[in-house]
């Protein structure tokens, strides 16, 4: 049995190729907090999928890097067993705080895993060395920049476009990116921005192919995504919505989503995240890979995750290029093929390179065990 022995948070930031605008607003930097964890055993990484603002989410950077400080680590170390099952026990008693917990959770899995010599992929039961991937496009200036970068991604080898919209810029665009591309997998994301109202717009968007709409309306309504849902004819799919897996069961129980977009960092972790999956596989469910512009390490976990049997849809788990010039760790790329390699070293497989961490890092605060607050 493996004791904790310290964690470590720290404060990055990367510049983004290109701007990525939602209906939340622009952002042209990845800014997040990575937590490093020490056992008796091993090292482990994770990443914190919370943004600057509380946009997304309720929870935001400077709230995370607090609760793991003060709460969440203080109960790790209390714990004679470092391992990842008795930690998640351990921060039941901390409401909320998901994607705090997924950060510290990940790492100390990492670790875990690190010590026996075993890939998550292995841990999780991932069927393919390979994944398919998607690209999500943030709302451009004009739909003319629209679809050149529409064209960019599929000359890349992306199987997968999605559009994020919001009112006002959604069905023109929409309709010209499947005028140029009749036949290819396209989706919408509407990050919460639509109201019931805006039914007339979801019916205009019905008629026009699409894989799915994505989480249309106000992350805790599913009543009324599921009115929306009987209206239409094309499948939505939640992704704010689903916080755990008993919202996931909750939103199948009410029809609200015939598809679910499943982020580990939103729904506490890798191992909720797995029973998010079995949940969905069990009810015959798509599932899918959502993306929070990770850097490498957040983007290993998801490879994993996509790898599992449930994930048969193209998730967001882009080319580490799509955000970054330059990755925290060794970059991942895309094949011709639009395929992903999943990786297969022990734990999530990669380690941010030293030599980027001292270029990126902003901040850092270790606690070791013995610490007293």
């Amino acid at each position: 049995m493996s004791r904790p022995r310290a964690l470590e948070l720290l404060r990055v930031e990367l510049p983004l190729v290109r701007p990525f605008r939602t209906s939340f607003g622009e952002v042209t930097h990845k800014r997040c907090v990575l937590v490093r964890v020490e056992t008796d055993e091993a090292e482990g990484w994770g990443e914190c999928v919370a943004d600057e603002r509380p946009d997304f989410s309720g929870e935001f950077n400077e709230g995370a890097w607090l609760a793991i400080r003060d709460f969440l680590a203080p109960a790790w170390f209390e714990e004679e067993d470092a391992g990842v099952a008795t930690a998640e026990r351990a921060f039941a008693g901390v409401r909320g705080n998901q994607m705090a917990k997924a950060a510290v959770l990940d790492a100390i899995l990492d670790a875990e895993l690190a010590a026996s010599d075993t890939s998550l992929a292995a841990w999780l039961g991932a069927e393919r060395d390979r994944v398919v991937c998607g690209v999500s496009i943030g709302i451009a200036s004009s739909t003319e920049a629209l679809l050149e970068q529409v064209n960019d991604y599929l000359a890349a080898g992306y199987r997968r476009i999605k559009l994020k919209i919001e009112p006002g810029l959604d069905v023109e665009r929409v309709r010209a990116v499947r005028a140029a591309h009749p036949d290819i997998l396209l989706s919408v994301d509407a990050n919460a921005a639509y109201r019931p109202e805006d039914i007339d717009t979801f019916r205009a968007i019905d008629d026009l192919g699409l894989l799915m709409i994505e989480q249309p309306l106000h992350h805790e309504d599913l009543v009324r995504h599921a009115e929306l849902q009987a209206l239409l004819a094309t499948d939505l799919c939640l992704d704010e919505s689903i916080r755990s897996a008993a919202d996931a069961a909750a939103a199948l129980e009410l029809g609200a989503c015939r598809i679910v977009n499943i982020k580990q960092g939103r729904v506490g972790g890798v191992p909720e995240a797995r029973r998010v999956h079995d949940l969905c596989r069990e009810r015959d469910t798509p599932v899918w890979c959502g993306g929070m512009l990770e850097t490498g390490i957040g983007r290993a976990v998801n490879l994993a995750l996509a790898a599992m049997p449930g994930f048969t849809l193209p998730g967001d788990t882009s080319a580490s290029a799509r955000y970054f010039a330059d990755d925290l760790t060794e970059p991942f790329d895309l094949a011709p093929d639009g395929t992903m390699a999943v990786p297969t070293g022990p734990g999530i497989g990669v380690r941010p390179r030293p030599d980027r961490l001292r270029d990126c890092v902003s901040r850092r605060e270790l606690i070791s065990a013995g610490d007293k607050k």
